[in-house]
């Protein structure tokens, strides 16, 4: 079910706790069928493999980009219902909050995937909106928006960690212990994080960066496989030192 992963790790690689496993998914945008596929491996694999702890653990961009933002969340929500979930925020949803609390940002979150999830919660709005316009959308969103989304988006973390692995959006700035890094930073660093070799003292799962399939370096491993435009959604699991991605 799940394929090994190349990795570079050094010969200390790092753990997780005893009995704990750790399904990981990232950048989701709006592909509500992908996910849907997911959830479907995950209890296939916590059936057959019984572990002592499952934790499901999703890095953020649920929305945007992709044809069903709304149906995405409704589907973690309804999964939190039922199983051990983390909920990390991305920087699409960090774009969003930032357009209910101004709405002139609204005809830049609209080139960057934005109008997707308009549609989805019904609204036609057009891409170069006047500030009239703008205000009207943002409090047509609002009403649009179940208030159980607004609670799931207002609810996400910016990291996690457990044992030897720390969670996050896009990843770290080298050189910055983790309790001190910025949110701006987590949410949407690149090239800084991406060519440092350094050992950041957590190993670091991450997304953000599109990837032709997931991959696993000495310090950190990348699992946004730009499921919205290329129909592949990576799980990843990890168990002990293990990591596989399917």
């Amino acid at each position: 079910m799940f394929s090994a992963l190349r990795s570079t790790s050094p010969t200390s690689k790092p753990k997780l706790p005893a009995g704990v496993r750790i399904y990981a998914i990232s950048d989701i945008h709006g592909c509500a069928d992908l996910l849907e596929q997911m959830f479907r491996v995950i209890d296939a694999d916590v059936a057959h493999s019984e572990p002592h702890r499952a934790i499901e653990v999703f890095l953020g961009d649920y929305i945007d980009r992709g044809p069903d933002s709304r149906s995405t969340i409704d589907l973690l929500i309804e999964r939190s219902r039922h199983r051990n979930t983390i909920f990390l925020r991305g920087n699409h949803e960090a774009f969003l909050t930032e357009v209910f609390q101004d709405p002139s940002r609204i005809a830049d979150w609209l080139r960057v995937g934005g109008l997707q999830t308009m549609i989805s919660y019904g609204l036609s709005p057009s891409l170069s909106p006047d500030y009239e316009e703008q205000v009207a959308l943002v409090k047509e969103l609002i009403l649009a928006m179940p208030r159980q989304h607004r609670a799931f988006l207002e609810r996400l973390r910016l990291t996690y960690t457990c044992g030897d692995f720390f969670f996050v959006h896009a990843g770290v700035r080298p050189g910055i212990p983790l309790a001190n890094q910025q949110e701006a930073d987590l949410l949407w660093i690149r090239e800084e994080f991406l060519q440092s070799q350094t050992d950041f003292g957590k190993y670091i799962v991450h997304g953000h960066t599109p990837v032709r399939s997931a991959e696993v370096l000495a310090n950190r491993a990348n699992i946004d496989t730009g499921a919205y435009a290329t129909g592949n959604l990576t799980l990843l699991s990890i168990q002990g030192s293990s990591l596989l991605a399917v």
